[in-house]
């Protein structure tokens, strides 16, 4: 017997009221770029799969940013290579699930979000996995006073984003997939194989409909932590994210997204930031690679990863210094002590690396003596 699953069931799902959306300190990506994706809705005149907000085409214009016939512009929500997102967003459109595979910081989690946010106009079905992720995260849950009272029943049984999606017909986002247990990532082999998710409990299974996909987020770091089996590896289309392949493509993701959080939090725009900005990425691209950018000087690599994100947390970090402690233009010693606490995590191995990073590097590089100064002060 099949049936579907009425999500407004689930007990444990909490109504917002009408300003939170507008208070949220960080809203949805469907909130947060309501306007954009009602533009590309609107002008969308291309056929959409069954259950889609948008066109793949107009998906993948949401996030590679483009301008539409009436002017309208949309910004870019991934600054890559087009074809990543074309293979992404065609993946969705058939009966395949897909997983974004990459070093940290690479954006999986914000192309996740926002695909689902341009696909189904929500990204909330979420499923975060950890060393922790129960079974019942990905099949269901039960209502426990519920069933003690009255045995399995469909009042009972709380279900799980994934069988909500499935359901619906919407996507379902799993992040950090690796990070979960192994039996417990292999539950979703029947899901993406069979289209179904049996709940022997009841004698019942509750079918996909048109419309459901699933898109998973994998760390390639985390190879031997939990790695996928081969039987659920068969059942994706793995799609790589790069990292930024030059400083000005990275200078250009950090800036946009400083700007964005900036605004979120109320911060002041910081005039002369990029000079900062490229500073940052270029210290962190050179110790990434394990040399310096014209090639000449080799430097060893620290522990950590050092990635995009990274550095847009140490660059928002020092607005939020320059603006509350400072003149309001961000300057070298508003970042040092973030990049310090981003490459130094490792006491005794990292802080060599740095000592002769300064030392080799930044010291004898023109222009940078202010930036060498901060450093070494923080560093003492």
């Amino acid at each position: 017997m099949s049936v579907s699953v009425d999500p407004t069931a689930d007990p444990t799902s909490v109504e917002p009221s009408g300003n939170e959306s507008a208070e949220a300190l960080r809203p949805h990506a469907e909130d947060a770029f309501a306007d954009e994706l009602a533009a590309l809705a609107a002008q969308d005149d291309r056929p959409r799969p069954a259950r889609w907000k948008l066109s793949p085409w107009a998906v993948a214009t949401y996030l590679l940013g483009g301008v539409l016939a009436d002017g309208t512009v949309i910004s870019p929500k991934y600054v890559g290579p087009r074809r990543i997102v074309e293979v992404a967003v065609s993946t969705l459109a058939t009966d395949r699930a897909l997983l974004l595979l990459g070093v940290p910081g690479t954006a999986k989690t914000w192309v996740s979000e926002h695909l689902a946010a341009a696909v189904s106009g929500d990204s909330t079905l979420l499923v975060q996995g950890t060393a922790g992720t129960p079974e019942e995260a990905i099949r269901y849950g039960w209502n426990y006073a519920q069933l003690l009272a009255h045995g399995p029943s469909r009042d009972a049984l709380v279900p799980s984003p994934v069988m909500r999606a499935m359901a619906e017909g919407a996507t379902v986002r799993v992040e950090e997939l690796t990070r979960m247990p192994a039996d417990v990532q292999d539950t979703l082999i029947t899901i993406l194989s069979e289209k179904t998710l049996p709940i022997p409990e009841l004698g019942q299974e509750v079918l996909a409909v048109r419309g459901f996909s699933l898109i998973a987020t994998a760390n390639d770091r985390d190879r031997g932590v939990n790695e996928l089996s081969s039987a659920l590896r068969r059942r994706f289309n793995t799609v790589v994210l790069p990292l930024p392949e030059s400083v000005e493509a990275e200078v250009d993701i950090v800036a946009r997204r400083v700007d964005q959080i900036g605004r979120s939090l109320d911060l002041p725009a910081a005039p002369d930031g990029i000079d900062e900005i490229r500073r940052v990425v270029t210290v962190f691209r050179e110790l990434r690679a394990g040399v310096t950018s014209d090639g000449r000087t080799k430097v060893k690599s620290p522990s950590g990863t050092l990635s995009t994100a990274e550095a847009i947390s140490v660059v928002t970090g020092g607005l939020a210094l320059a603006a509350h402690f400072g003149d309001g233009v961000l300057r070298a010693g508003d970042v040092a002590a973030g990049i310090l606490g981003a490459v130094v995590r490792d006491p005794a191995a990292d802080r060599v690396v740095w000592q002769e990073y300064l030392e080799a590097v930044v010291r004898e590089r023109a222009g940078w003596t202010d930036f060498y100064r901060a450093c070494r002060e923080v560093s003492a």
